[in-house]
């Protein structure tokens, strides 16, 4: 994508204040939105769509339309597949 130069800057301003950077892996979770990762989770906890739905004041059909997004972007076809996956904290 090109942000190489951004990515090797903000690592030395890390560096400088005394903290580490992370080491980039290439997660399939990466391709996810923070809200899509978090929705990630609370499915993956076993919670139904009505469930997340209701947490984020969303309607079932809209927590199903984001697993179908992440279901695409993971290349995953199933609740169960994305049990089975280590998603980041």
């Amino acid at each position: 994508m090109g942000a190489e130069a951004f990515a090797a800057r903000a690592a030395r301003e890390l560096r400088a204040t005394g903290e580490h950077p992370r080491k980039r892996t290439a997660q399939p979770t990466d391709a996810l939105t923070a809200h899509e990762l978090y929705i990630a989770r609370l499915v993956a906890t076993g919670a139904a769509s009505r469930e997340v739905g209701a947490q984020l004041f969303l309607s079932p059909r809209t927590i199903e339309a984001h697993l179908r997004n992440i279901f695409r972007k993971l290349g995953i076809t199933s609740r169960r597949q994305l049990k089975e996956l280590s998603l980041p904290d």
